[in-house]
């Protein structure tokens, strides 16, 4: 079978492997039918963020090939959804829906797909047949009535949206929320959509990029295009999101936090950031949370609010290929792009 491989930096292509074996009674085959692209996937297939080679791709909507003879829940024929992140589901931190530090399958970034070595070794979702251990855990049934490019960018981006929003509204009803960006990409999009959704009392989008303001505005949102350095702060609200990966950028999101406000960031920081604002989170109150979010713990409540039609990812602008043009199109510049079969 072929599966896209990430060789070197700016260079993706098909490459000839055997099929993988279903080996494993708790696991399963599937036949990814459309596959997103992350955020991150775009900077690690241009600029080679991990070593490779390794196969590309895990936010993933698949058909159900086969099942081991343990898997009781799902059967072949199953459309389904497949968490980016691998996880045991029976551990003690998968039990406090801690899947993310998964006590079975760790890696040095965390067990997950499309990462090669640095994320278990587990396969890329751009394949003909893609193996998911922890079958009745992992996989989460998807709605037939929607379509498959629609539904592959719940597993990663949108799940992690979610999270930056959804439990932080549920403790503050109706609070205002600001989000913040400057990296390139949908999360930040998908927040602002949530937000909405949720029933945010007002929702302000600042982003250094112009297109992605619009793009918000059109969601909902109140848009302001930041230019120059980032402020102390902006105004305040009790749930605030970073998207900037600059530390100045999360710095400013915190001094905005609302006292006693929740304050997420989906950024990834490679490097130092430093200053901080300790003391004034201290002495206001603000709650900062950072993580890979536990995608399998909150797809279950994104996939309803999905099925209710309360939200659209394909609201935010996406870019759908055919499978046999992915080498070329996962390297092109898009706010969403999806492969599809």
């Amino acid at each position: 079978m072929k599966e896209l491989t990430f060789v070197e930096a700016g260079r993706v292509e098909w490459i000839d492997r055997s099929e993988p074996e279903l080996t494993d009674p708790a696991g399963a085959l599937v036949r990814p039918t459309a596959v997103a692209r992350c955020d991150l996937d775009l900077p690690m297939a241009k600029v080679g963020l991990f070593p490779g080679p390794f196969p590309v791709g895990h936010e993933t909507v698949a058909e159900v090939i086969a099942v081991g003879d343990q898997v009781i829940n799902i059967r072949p024929g199953d459309k389904v959804l497949v968490p980016f992140q691998v996880s045991c589901g029976h551990c003690d931190r998968c039990r406090r829906g801690n899947y993310a530090a998964c006590e079975r399958y760790v890696a040095p970034l965390g067990a997950m797909f499309g990462f090669g070595h640095s994320g278990g070794g587990h396969g890329g979702s751009l394949t003909d047949l893609l193996f998911v251990p922890e079958a009745d855990h992992l996989l989460i049934p998807a709605p037939r009535s929607l379509p498959d490019v629609g539904l592959g960018m719940l597993s990663d981006n949108a799940v992690d949206a979610y999270r930056s929003v959804g439990p932080p509204l549920a403790a503050h009803p109706g609070a205002d929320v600001l989000i913040v960006a400057a990296t390139p990409g949908s999360i930040a999009l998908y927040a602002t959509a949530l937000a909405v959704t949720l029933g945010a009392g007002s929702v302000r989008y600042i982003d250094r990029d112009p297109e992605r303001v619009d793009i918000a505005q059109k969601l909902g949102a109140d848009g302001h295009h930041q230019q120059g350095p980032w402020p102390m702060q902006f105004d305040h609200a009790e749930v605030t999101v970073d998207v900037t990966a600059e530390p100045d950028g999360l710095a400013a999101v915190l001094r905005s936090t609302e006292p006693y406000g929740i304050c997420t960031s989906v950024a990834i920081y490679f490097g130092p950031t430093t200053p901080m604002p300790l003391l004034h989170m201290y002495t206001h109150g603000a709650t900062f949370h950072t993580s890979r979010v536990d995608a399998r713990r909150y797809l279950p409540d994104l996939v309803e609010l999905v099925e209710e039609g309360r939200f659209n990812p394909l609201d935010v602008p996406t870019t759908i290929v055919d499978w046999d043009d992915a080498p070329s199109a996962w390297l092109d510049p898009a706010t969403k792009l999806v492969v599809r079969r």
